[in-house]
Order: structure tokens, then sequence, then C-alpha cells
């Protein structure tokens, strides 16, 4: 577009405008096949993601650590005009909405979800400082945007030490809860794995990591363990958008003891990634150690959940390693990895195929259509090879091409591709390029960037090694960095947050688990702010808000 003074024919001055259809980046990794992609980023591109060009525009302070991805929500009648704006969850089970545009940051509402009596839990009640110090929302809120409402699971605690865990359904224009919004979340199951003829769930020991998921007016959320302490098991509940306050479809990994072990454990966390779904709204997602029979017990497994039927939700097909047993004994389960990334094939030997990794470095692609079961043996799987890392991240897929951000234990490990080959429905075992960074513990789940299935395409990726305390001892956090790539060659690295003079683009501390989110010409990230776990620091949560730098 171009302006020209009536006045003064010689004074004009041009813009480049763009007029889209942006959905928004309403769910964990973008959608519901979990591949990380946004494929409608119009303003960002290989040539201007550089040092010169882009950079943090500014920081949105919250009350608390953000281990949730930001979700980004276009076009909404807000503070009295339209805006795209940041939806934000954090351990003191606060929900922010921020102007995603605005500089310096603009709020326009935030709802602490804490009943009166009540406060957010600590990581001391769970003898885990692997999520430290404070405990609230934790696994990222999901988005529907045929009624903007956002839904979140809060973890609170009575002042007689009692936890609840609730699920909020929260208006995105005003903070409101809707009809039947908390509902306490309660779930039992027939099962002798706790010494009686029932399974509970358990408010305080059930973690809920993983990305919340909608399907077809169903939010599914999901539970695993802090840390491995006390009891716990493999939960899904299934509430219906229409009536929060109805009995939730259910589903228990672990509901009977197997295999002659004393516990049956089996939880999803999947390093915080979410349930993926099919066309046919069928749930994929990955469990982690414990017992197995394949009949009720359903550990280090690939799962794949249909609809709920009444008050259950069935399995309806599954893939379990033939060395089940080793991977419990050795804690080295399939279910540190993101839920399968979906890849639907217009040509190759199998339309429907799903990928995923393991603690062991082992890679894994499945058919969708029959996934394998359990062979004691050998694998019925389409594919599988060994990694040179361990996994704790959801990979992603673009235009053919697979992108994994591995763990070396022993020090950093580069972020790596893998050509997909359409013809032959396989993937090159060897990767076709390596990140020139290194990554630390836990590695990095990707988001993609691109202004088509082609073109433009960057991969994001945030290293969160200084993320501080854990539960092998106190350590001071450091700053997240964020890194961009070119995802046709990741070997070129455009920029980083760590490489302008005098710190212009330094990140708040990092957070594991933490996935980036980019929509229209710019990128977000949660931090813990300031706070470095060991004592020091003056805010305790933040945003940091990336793009192109004012000329």
């Amino acid at each position: 577009m171009t302006a020209t003074s009536k006045t003064d024919t010689t004074k004009s001055a041009s813009a480049t405008i763009g007029v889209t259809d942006l959905a928004g980046v309403t769910t964990y990794h973008n959608d519901l096949s979990r591949d990380g992609v946004n494929a409608q980023e119009y303003a960002l591109n290989t040539t201007n993601v550089a040092t010169t060009t882009f950079g943090k525009l500014f920081s949105c302070t919250v009350d608390a650590a953000v281990y949730a991805q930001p979700l980004w929500v276009p076009n909404v009648s807000i503070g009295g005009g339209t805006h795209n704006v940041i939806v934000v969850a954090t351990q003191h089970d606060s929900v922010y909405v921020f102007d995603a545009d605005a500089s310096p940051c603009v709020s326009y509402w935030n709802s602490q979800l804490i009943p009166s009596g009540e406060t957010f839990g600590s990581y001391g009640d769970l003898n885990s400082s692997d999520i430290y110090p404070d405990i609230g929302i934790t696994g990222t809120p999901v988005l529907d945007p045929s009624s903007n409402t956002i839904y979140a699971v809060t973890k609170t605690k009575t002042t007689s030490g009692t936890y609840n865990q609730r699920l909020h359904a929260l208006s995105l224009a005003t903070g409101a809860e809707a009809a039947n919004s908390p509902v306490t979340i309660a779930a039992t199951v027939a099962g002798n794995c706790e010494g009686g003829t029932t399974v509970s769930f358990n408010a305080l020991t059930q973690n809920q990591r993983p990305g919340l998921a909608l399907v077809n007016g169903v939010v599914y959320v999901s539970w695993a363990s802090h840390g491995d302490q006390g009891v716990w098991h493999g939960w899904v509940l299934g509430y219906s958008t229409a009536n929060l306050a109805a009995t939730p479809a259910i589903f228990n990994s672990t509901p009977n003891s197997a295999e002659g072990l004393s516990y049956c454990r089996g939880g999803i966390w999947m390093s915080g990634g979410a349930p993926a779904a099919d066309a046919s709204n069928n749930l994929f997602l990955i469990t982690g150690n414990g017992v197995w029979d394949g009949t009720a017990a359903f550990s280090d497994s690939y799962l794949k959940l249909g609809p709920p039927t009444g008050t259950t939700i069935p399995v309806l097909d599954y893939f379990t390693p033939y060395n089940q047993s080793n991977l419990d004994a050795d804690d080295s389960d399939v279910g540190s990895s993101g839920t399968a990334l979906l890849i639907d094939q217009t040509s190759g030997p199998i339309p429907h195929l799903l990928v995923g990794a393991s603690k062991a470095s082992e890679f894994y692609m499945l058919n969708r259509d029959n996934m394998g079961k359990y062979n004691a043996s050998s694998d019925a799987v389409v594919q599988e090879f060994a990694l040179n890392a361990n996994c704790f991240s959801t990979p992603g897929f673009w235009n053919n091409t697979l992108y994994y951000f591995g763990v070396n234990f022993g020090g950093t490990q580069p972020g790596q591709s893998f050509p997909f080959d359409p013809t032959t429905g396989m993937f090159a075992t060897t990767a076709a390029n390596a990140t020139p960074s290194g990554f630390g513990f836990a590695g990095a789940t990707p988001s993609i960037s691109a202004s088509s299935a082609t073109t433009d395409g960057i991969v994001w990726a945030i290293d969160t090694a200084a993320y501080g305390t854990n539960n092998a001892a106190a350590a001071a956090a450091g700053p997240a960095i964020l890194h961009a790539f070119d995802a046709n060659n990741i070997s070129t690295e455009l920029w980083n947050s760590s490489q302008a003079a005098n710190g212009r683009d330094t990140a708040g501390n990092a957070v594991k688990f933490t996935v980036p989110t980019v929509a229209n010409g710019k990128v977000y990230i949660g931090t813990r702010g300031s706070d470095n776990t060991v004592g020091g620091g003056t805010t305790f949560g933040e945003i940091d808000v990336y793009g192109l730098l004012p000329n």
C-alpha cells in the first residue's frame, strides 16, 4: 500500500500489509496431529530472521513460572476493540490474556483460579522437585474457537493440606466461568491395583502434565506422576463441552496388577505433549513405565483410544515393544516421547502413519490402522531404528522432513532432521542435517513456521538446559535460548536469542519442556522471569515476545 500527499505529491510512503484468515494456535503444538506447523506465517522468512532485523520486542510479567505453551487467538472482541491475544497459564493457577502485539505489554484480564481457603500446590508435598517450586496449571490449556472458551486444569490445596484438581471453562473475552465450571475432577474404575476392588483418582499424586485435547466436543485431560512418587496411573478423562458437570468418560492404563509386580503405574506424561487425534476422532497417546498384559494393563505402549462409549474410553488398538519388561525395569519408557505425529499420505504403501520415539533412543513409525500390538521376539511396526539421542520431546514434521531434538545425558546434543520418502513410505535412518548448536537436557520440541507447505520454512526450538532446580539437586536457573534454523537445512542457524550485543534479546530463565508459539510475525515463549530457583530474582514468570525489529 502506498499513500501520497494530496498537497505535495512528491511525498509518499509505502507499507506492506497482509489480510489473512489465520486460524490461531489454540492447542499444543499447533493442531491435533501435533506436527508443530504453522503454514500461514507470512511475515517471517529465512532472510529477515537475522540479528539485524529480528529480536525481542517486549515481555509480559506474570505471577509464576509458565510451563504451558502460550496460545494465540486472532481477531478477538476484547478491550473495546478487536485484537489478537495471547493466553498464558501459570503455576500459581492463574490465566492471563494479553494483547499479542502491543508494546509495552497490555493485559486485558487475569484471574487466579483458586477458591477461598485454598492455595496453589508445592513441590514439598510431592517429595519431588521436578516441578519447582509451585504447582498449579502445568499442562497446556486448550481453546475452543467456536465459543472462545479456554479449558484449563488447576491444582490446589486446602489449609489442611487436601489437594484438589478442577477443570475450568473460561470466557476468552472476560475470564468468566462457563455454566457448571469449574468441575472437581474425580474418577473411579474397577481394579485390584490398590489392594481393593476399585482404583480412584488421587488429586495429590497425579500430575496433569500433558497438554489438553479438544476433539469433537470432548475435552480430554491426561495424567502421570510427580517424579515417580506415591501411587499413580495413566488416566484419561473426557468431559463434554456441552455439560462439564456430567460424569466424564474414563480410561485408566493400569487398573489391575500384572506381571507379578507390586506396582501398576503407566503414567501419561509425554514430556508435556498432548494426545493427537485423527479424522475419526480417535486419540493417540503414549504411556510410561509400569505393568502390561495387553488386555487391561497398557504401560510402555502406543495407544489408539476410541471416542467415548458411555462412561468408557475404549482401547481400539495398541503397540507395545517386544522388550517392554526391560524398558520398565530400566526406566527407559516409550512414554517420554510426545504423542505420535500423524502423517496422512496421498501416495505410498500406508496412508495413515504416526511416529514417536523413546527414552531408550528408539524411533518408531506405526500404521494407525494396524498398530502392531505385541510380539515377544520382534516389533511388528512399519519402521524402527536406533537414534543417537534419548527422547523427551514431540518431533515436528514439515515438507516431508522430521525434526527431532533429542538428549545426550552427558552433555549437549544437536537437533536432527530426517527426510521422509513418500513413495516408499519410509524415513532415512540417518540424519540428513544437524544443528550447529547443541541442546542440553531436555532437548526441545520444535515449532515450524512457513508460508505454505513447502516455502519459507523456519524451525524454532528453545534450549531450556538452564532450567534450574530439579529432582537431582538445587541449581541456579539461567536464560532460555530461542533458536531459529532454516527448515530446508537446519545446519544453517538464522538467529538465536543470545547473539545480540548487550543482551538485547535475552529471554527469561528457562522452564523445561517449553514450546515456542509462532504466529502473525511473532514468536512467544514462556519462562520463569528472573527467578533463578535458588532464591534470586524479582519476577517469577514472564512471556517473551520476539519479532521483526522497528526500522
